[in-house]
């Protein structure tokens, strides 16, 4: 009987100490966009010198543009958001082991029967380490990637899409 009322004893005693117990939150620090929010502006290279539509190089014009961007992580792997461009059009922004940035190209390419043909612009981008130029991450003033226009399969009574594929760089102006 001595024994249960020590060990009934101790079990009261161990049950108040953790019920006075609080546990406190864990503190985290105030990196909520974990290094790969790329929030803010940009300029952006398309080089047309080294354009290439189904794996053959063409000549296509250079393009400088001035992105403005918007976007919010939840989670290391996760962040979504808008892209407003100087060239007058907004897309949509993600993150999914690349950046992939889109929007529709109204008019995009012409017809012989005198229409125009939607596309969609996806820029395919990463960071980049200037002095290796391995990518990176996080934390990142400089990206690479590529610019790629298609029209759907059958635009202009052609059953291939049209593909026009172009490199980018960014900086990070501010």
């Amino acid at each position: 009987m001595r024994a249960t009322r020590l060990v009934s004893g101790l079990a009261a005693t161990a049950i108040a100490v953790l019920g006075s117990l609080s546990i406190a939150p864990v503190a985290q620090a105030d990196d909520s966009d974990w290094g790969v929010d790329i929030s803010g502006t940009w300029r952006v290279f398309s080089d047309g010198q080294w354009a290439r539509t189904n794996q053959v190089k063409i000549e296509q014009q250079s393009v400088l543009e001035t992105w403005t961007v918007n976007v919010s992580c939840v989670s290391p792997i996760e962040c979504s958001g808008e892209v407003k461009s100087s060239l007058g059009w907004t897309g949509t922004a993600r993150l999914d082991d690349f950046w992939f940035v889109e929007h529709v190209v109204p008019n995009w390419m012409p017809c012989p029967n005198g229409t125009f043909a939607t596309g969609y612009q996806k820029f395919l981008l990463w960071g980049v380490d200037p002095p290796t130029q391995h990518r990176i991450r996080r934390n990142m003033s400089i990206m690479a990637g590529r610019n790629i226009t298609k029209s759907d399969s059958g635009a202009c009574g052609v059953n291939l899409s049209k593909v026009i594929e172009l490199p980018v760089r960014m900086e990070k102006i501010s």
